[in-house]
């Protein structure tokens, strides 16, 4: 059984950064995909971004691009989620997700997921 906690979110100001952290429990994470998601009030989940195991391939929503930044550290089975220039619009439920399978930004192709972490922006 794997356990993802996320934390690090918050409420900030438009122009802000926050880092997101998600760790992982109950099983290494080293092979697995891993991946941020978000979801508004509303609204669908959406893919933000995500990683491969290797690091090799990395993903990214348009709408983050170049502000937000993918990292992960195997040896601390943990995910994390640098956004800078934080926007109103990205204003959302962050969760972050693993999958035994190749980098996807489809939800259902995840295996597991966590809580997720508010992120609230103030414009």
């Amino acid at each position: 059984q794997v356990r993802l906690v996320e934390s690090g979110g918050g409420l900030v100001q438009a122009g802000d950064s926050l880092r997101l952290a998600c760790v992982g429990s109950g099983r290494t994470l080293v092979h697995a995909t891993m991946a941020w998601f978000r979801q508004a009030p509303g609204k669908a989940r959406e893919f933000v971004a995500g990683i491969s195991w290797n690091i090799y391939n990395i993903e990214y929503s348009d709408s983050v691009k170049g502000r937000f930044t993918i990292s992960r550290d195997a040896a601390a089975n943990s995910l994390y989620l640098q956004m800078t220039n934080l926007k109103p619009e990205d204003t959302a439920l962050y969760s972050c997700a693993a999958a035994d399978s190749l980098l996807d930004v489809v939800p259902r192709e995840y295996d597991f997921w966590g809580q997720g972490t508010q992120v609230t922006v103030s414009s």
